[in-house]
């Protein structure tokens, strides 16, 4: 099947769960990696109400069918919503949407249920919606098809980083910080079977549980009440021997590891040590860069050569403090830290063009997930196509 040039919309919403991005791509072939040119990008927050439902669905104990049903039908609202406010606000055509949907549980390691072992995932969104509101086909559920063939379906962003970022003289590591970190590493000059990827651990998504418990907020803006606090050392000390932390890539992480339980309990152990509010966000912030550091220095570090490109991504990249506290740690390995809106790309687009090229990539049949990265036994065409 040829592929040809189309103009598509990727749509993301992701662990933070507090909105939904959507960048427009125009996308044409290549000899080597398909060209990839950034048309638009908008972000649009959630409204409260749904906020609250897709935090309250996220990793729960209990909830009943008909909610999930509902959040389900009210996601795909707001997707198609989302993308018809950008075709308002930009002069473009598309061909074709990819929607990643909302994660509201990710099993990526097998596990016993109903007499069985096996992984699992599901993202909410429908995707029906989209394709006849707005009259343009959808491809959705994009990790379901990476796990059967025994990957943990994530990272899927490795085919959008080896895509733009591939350099033959630099190294290149792409470090996205939404709710949880997560980074691509490509050596110079390498293949995409070289490709390194993996969940360092939490991005965003302590700190973000920790300045609304504290101070009533989303998120700690620009890191302002963590400038205001020190890093209480007994409690990122203990944090940093989680398990997972040691795990081998590759991996993946989630709210079932570092959602609203996990804060609770970081929360607890902070005011063991310290009343101010402000040491608890500068040592959540602290455990965001101690294991992105760290995982860099122990997983990629041998693998890359003299002067990296450290490119940071997501809602992460807007926190002075952590990219400070970042820049320290990195700096001496060698990396020069940037936010990849210096490479061209605005540090909330990356996620929501990656599930654009990955659409793009199942219109035409070519596989999406990038083994290497997700652990996969070989590559698989991701995802679902509604028509419209």
């Amino acid at each position: 099947m040829s592929t040809k040039t189309m103009t598509v919309a990727g749509i993301m919403s992701g662990t933070s769960a507090d909105g939904i991005d959507v960048a427009v791509v125009r996308i044409a072939p290549g000899k080597l990696r398909p060209n990839i040119t950034l048309l638009a990008h908008e972000g649009f927050h959630f409204p409260a109400p749904l906020r609250r439902a897709v935090l309250a669905a996220m990793n729960a104990e209990s909830t009943s069918t008909a909610e999930l049903a509902r959040l389900n039908w009210r996601l795909g609202i707001a997707y198609a919503e989302a993308v018809e406010a950008t075709l308002k606000r930009h002069d473009v055509k598309l061909d074709l949407i990819g929607c990643h949907g909302q994660t509201i549980y990710h099993q990526p390691r097998a596990a016993a249920y109903a007499g069985r072992h096996f992984s699992c995932t599901w993202q909410l969104g429908e995707p029906a919606i989209l394709a006849m509101t707005l009259g343009i086909p959808v491809v959705s559920n994009f990790r379901p098809a990476d796990m059967v063939v025994g990957g943990q379906g994530a990272p899927l962003v490795p085919l959008l980083d080896y895509a733009l970022f591939a350099h033959a003289k630099r190294g290149r590591v792409l470090q996205n910080i939404g709710g949880i970190a997560n980074l691509t590493a490509i050596p110079a000059g390498a293949g995409p079977d070289a490709v390194i990827a993996f969940d360092n651990g939490p991005g965003n998504m302590v700190i973000d549980a920790l300045a609304q418990q504290l101070f009533g907020k989303k998120f700690d803006r620009n890191g302002a009440y963590a400038a205001e606090g020190v890093v209480l050392k007994p409690v990122l000390a203990s944090a940093l021997r989680n398990p997972y932390f040691q795990i081998k890539p590759p991996r993946t992480a989630g709210r079932e590891q570092f959602g609203r339980e996990y804060a609770a309990k970081f929360l607890a152990a902070c005011n063991k040590h310290s009343d101010k509010p402000e040491d608890a966000l500068a040592t959540a912030t602290a455990l965001t860069a101690e294991t992105i550091a760290q995982s860099y220095k122990q997983f990629v570090r041998r693998k890359m050569k003299s002067g990296v490109d450290y490119i940071v991504s997501g809602g992460g990249a807007r926190n002075r403090t952590l990219m400070a506290m970042l820049a320290a740690r990195l700096q001496p390995l060698g990396c020069e830290l940037a936010a990849s809106e210096e490479f061209g790309l605005p540090v909330e687009a990356k996620e929501a063009a990656a599930f654009a090229l990955l659409a793009w990539q199942t219109w035409h049949r070519l596989p999406g997930n990038v083994p290497a990265a997700t652990g996969a036994t070989r590559p698989v065409i991701l995802g679902q196509v509604t028509y419209a």
